[in-house]
């Protein structure tokens, strides 16, 4: 009970855990330079754990390609936070 007063507290004042929120969609609509950061690194983050997790010997050619399209995608919404 007291987690969600303390995060509507936080919500108020306009302190937010990024780690917490879901990444927006809609990228033109971010004007602060800081937080665009943030989500870019996110987005790298995410491409550098599958791009390592896709040298993996165990994979079968469907994951493979799979993974490659994750890493395309995210690669194209890295491009857009740029």
């Amino acid at each position: 009970m007291l987690f969600r007063f303390r995060a509507a507290q936080a919500a108020d004042a306009g302190i937010l855990d990024i780690g917490r929120t879901r990444r927006p969609r809609a990228i033109t609509t971010i004007t602060s330079i800081p937080l665009c950061e943030k989500w870019r690194g996110q987005v790298l983050k995410e491409i550098s754990r599958k791009v390592s997790k896709i040298q993996e010997a165990s994979l079968s050619d469907f994951q493979i390609r799979d993974l490659n399209d994750e890493i395309n995608k995210l690669m194209r919404e890295k491009h857009m936070w740029e």
